[in-house]
């Protein structure tokens, strides 16, 4: 009876999963593309201070600017599907601790602790939790995209709308960005302003330390000549490059890899089997000139009918 029983359940929150599966995907589609960008809704301010331009203040709010859209799967039990909890566990008695009682703490020595609280954090440095110091301005071009972590926005706090725009501005005419250091979650961070339409976006951006150098990769030599590359090769990668350029939209690409999985999920959710794996296809670096020819030959020959077919199509 037991059995019966789970398989019953089983069955009924598999159909849930394949209606809620079904609604959300279809939700995903409907939804159109933005080049603004595709996350809805407007994040709640995760930090209030001002940026420290000279001797002026500009009180500002930071809003997280991107949006993950991982999916997340659940450990379920086999048996029944119901969700597998967590407990937060004190090691030496086993016995579960609640929030309340949780601290954060230091480890200075082997199994002793320097109980940290979230007003020792503030009172470390106050004006540095408080304030985005601008430290320097450099070329916008001058920061390469490597360096860059993670986007917040910022956002003008009441009566601060002139500062703010007066700050922007000045970024759009000199062509500058700002480089700051910022406190945020108890860490401070470096970073850049920059403005990005009518928003001034604060970028942060990696140490110097945390970034690693190629040097010891097995990197091929700039002078292309020691490689055997001829101007011939050289000529159809330029026209290759020059084919497939377009406009920068955000909005045109997808991720295709979870629209599949959550493909793969409805499917699963219906039917109950098991779905073919798809196999990727193998590419095979080319070993010879005359392959990277003939490699590059077919590229842009596929490349030409990709635009003659679109030319048709508008025509149509």
């Amino acid at each position: 009876m037991a059995t019966r029983r789970t398989r019953s359940s089983t069955t009924t929150k598999t159909k849930r999963a394949s209606s809620k599966t079904a609604a959300r995907t279809a939700k995903a589609h409907d939804e159109p593309a933005s080049a603004e960008g595709g996350a809805k809704g407007v994040p709640r301010a995760l930090w209030t201070g001002s940026i420290g331009f000279g001797l002026l203040q500009i009180p500002v709010s930071l809003h997280t600017a991107s949006a993950t859209q991982e999916l997340r799967f659940h450990q379920l039990d086999d048996r029944t599907l119901d969700p597998i909890g967590y407990k937060r566990v004190n090691k030496t008695t086993g016995e579960e601790v609640e929030w309340e009682h949780i601290v954060r703490g230091y480890e200075v020595e082997k199994g002793e602790f320097v109980v940290i609280t979230d007003e020792d954090m503030q009172a470390a440095d106050v004006e540095a939790t408080q304030t985005i110091d601008i430290v320097d301005f450099v070329e916008r071009e001058a920061v390469q995209p490597v360096w860059f972590d993670k986007p917040y926005y910022l956002a003008p706090l009441k009566r601060a709308e002139r500062a703010y725009a007066l700050f922007r501005e000045a970024l759009v005419r000199t062509n500058r960005v700002a480089i700051a250091k910022v406190v945020i979650r108890t860490r401070q961070h470096l970073a850049m302003v920059y403005p990005h339409k009518r928003a001034l976006v604060l970028e942060i951006l990696r140490w110097s330390h945390e970034l690693r150098s190629p040097k010891g990769l097995d990197l091929p030599e700039e002078d292309l000549s020691s490689l055997k590359v001829g101007d011939r090769e050289l000529e159809m990668a330029e026209e290759l490059v020059t084919r497939m350029s377009s406009d920068w939209d955000p909005a045109r690409y997808t991720d295709d890899y979870r629209e599949a999985v959550l493909q793969m999920i409805e499917e699963k959710a219906r039917s109950g089997k098991v779905t073919e794996v798809r196999h990727p296809t193998e590419r095979e670096a080319p070993a010879k000139a005359s392959d990277l020819v003939a490699l590059l030959r077919k590229s842009l020959e596929s490349t030409g009918d990709e635009k003659t077919g679109k030319k048709k199509g508008r025509a149509a």
